[in-house]
């Protein structure tokens, strides 16, 4: 059974991005219950062909480096979807077949309804092997157990929602000038196209409200014009993670009007914040955001997405009571404190028989 000698290895992306922040968060509320490393597995840079050639490099650095490692206890990959789910895969087959090691693979990805769907049959089978291999795969929402249940033993599928501490954020909840607030990627699946022009339609209304918009990315621009061209839009480019809770906690109003999603860690922040929720109809979302605590809208349309923000800024009552209801809704099943008693029950149930999750060669050389 798992004790504090119990050696956990977290294996995925580090820095930026859901992957990292998760990470981060995971090794800092298991210090003290488990003795934790971590390894990180690399992503592409597509910055130049200069830099996509070193990020290569040290990926397969970080994935020959690994072998070398000592055997953990148990280890815990994250992965996305495509490229991030074809690094992550070496990392369980080799723990699995290698060390022996009972394995959770984590999947957070945006788009891994589309990528487990795909028809290419050297892809299916690469998948195959590596739901396969782990022992439990962890999922953000019943949207994605049921999405993966069709191709995978559904009894390894555990639903665990994305969390945060909700004592690092102190609403405003005080019902006044509606502030809009977007803390996000610049990137077009974070539908920021549509944010600018949905943006540019209230302004044209006779609205009093204020907007502050904060992330970095390819579509920057959008952002850098809205605040040039209005008086009572703000853009703060990259923001430190003390900034984004004082931006939020200030706001009333969180938007996020992506294209792709899993369950997105910056709406769980928002709803920390004490702000109502303006999102989209794409995967876990719906099962956290209904009528009682934010405006749903269908993805990449710009007119709704205004309209939605219209309502909202029309009406600050009952904008501020969405986001007390919000506050409450992560106290009781979002905290980190909560989802950290899930995985080290996670890592119990697999530890309590080790033999089970011997490799076939390690049993073979024991007989």
């Amino acid at each position: 059974m798992r004790g504090r000698e119990t050696r956990l290895l977290v294996v995925g992306r580090h820095g930026p991005g859901g992957i990292g922040q998760y990470i981060k968060e995971q090794r800092r509320h298991l210090a003290g219950e488990i003795r934790l490393s971590s390894h990180r597995s690399g992503a592409f840079d597509t910055a130049g062909v200069v830099a996509f050639i070193r990020s290569l490099l040290r990926i397969v650095w970080n994935a020959v480096s690994y072998t070398a490692r000592s055997p953990p206890d148990i280890v815990h990959v994250h992965s996305s979807h495509r490229f991030s789910f074809y690094r992550a895969g070496f990392y369980v087959l080799f723990s699995k077949h290698v060390w022996g090691c009972p394995v959770v693979l984590h999947i957070h990805g945006s788009s891994f309804d589309t990528f487990v769907a795909t028809d290419n049959p050297l892809v299916r089978w690469y998948q195959s092997i590596v739901y396969d291999a782990a022992d439990e795969i962890i999922v953000l929402s019943a949207y994605w157990r049921d999405t993966l249940a069709a191709h995978t033993d559904p009894a390894k599928l555990v639903v665990l929602a994305n969390a945060v501490d909700s004592e690092n954020y102190l609403p405003a909840f005080d019902g006044t000038k509606p502030h809009i607030v977007a803390i996000s990627n610049q990137l077009r699946r974070k539908g920021i196209a549509e944010l600018a022009a949905a943006i540019d339609q209230l302004t044209d209304r006779d609205l009093d409200f204020r907007v502050s918009l904060a992330g970095k990315g390819a579509l920057s621009h959008h952002s850098e014009r809205l605040a040039a061209a209005n008086p009572n839009v703000e853009y703060f480019g990259f923001v430190s993670e003390e900034r984004k809770h004082e931006l939020l906690g200030s706001g009333s109003i969180f938007v996020l009007p992506s294209h792709a999603e899993g369950l997105p860690i910056a709406i769980l922040e928002a709803m920390a914040a004490g702000n109502a929720i303006v999102s989209t109809t794409v995967g876990a979302i719906p099962e956290v955001i209904d009528e009682e605590n934010g405006v749903l809208v269908a993805p990449r349309d710009a007119d709704a997405l205004a309209e939605a923000l219209a309502d909202l800024i029309a009406d600050p009552e009952r904008t501020a009571a969405m986001g007390r209801t919000n506050r409450a809704v992560v106290e009781e099943r979002y905290e980190w404190a909560t989802v950290t008693e899930d995985l080290l029950g996670i890592y119990d149930r697999l530890l309590a028989d080790p033999a089970d999750h011997k490799s076939e060669a390690e049993r073979v050389r024991e007989d």
